[in-house]
């Protein structure tokens, strides 16, 4: 079953930052106003199974939270989307997805990779 970490500091961010170094970090960046986002953060909820066995989740609301929202687009160079995946490792955004592109089946791909890259 997937449990997220908010993710609402920017102090926290810096943080799992550093935490990516250890293992690899998921960012969902959610709209809580968009049925896409809706959607899309219930398929992740419902087929996390072995991506959970390598990602640590975060949940990122963009409405409650929008200066950290723009600090994300600005620290990893994405272009704003909600929803949107971020996948980090030793600190860089290797991978990134938004609405329906973001696929826990690719995702679990992606986490059965050593390199990740």
């Amino acid at each position: 079953m997937l449990e997220w970490n908010p993710l609402t500091t920017s102090a926290q961010l810096e943080s799992l930052e550093q935490e990516s170094f250890k293992h690899p970090v998921l960012i969902f960046k959610h709209s809580t106003r968009c049925n896409v986002s809706s959607i899309s953060k219930m398929r992740l909820e419902n087929q996390w199974v072995t991506a959970a066995l390598r990602y640590k989740p975060y949940f990122l609301d963009i409405f409650a939270n929008r200066a950290l929202s723009d600090e994300v687009v600005s620290r990893y160079g994405v272009q704003h989307e909600s929803p949107q995946v971020l996948i980090l490792n030793e600190g860089k955004c290797i991978y990134h997805a938004s609405h329906f592109d973001i696929d826990p089946g690719h995702l679990s791909h992606l986490s059965s990779h050593k390199q990740m890259q």
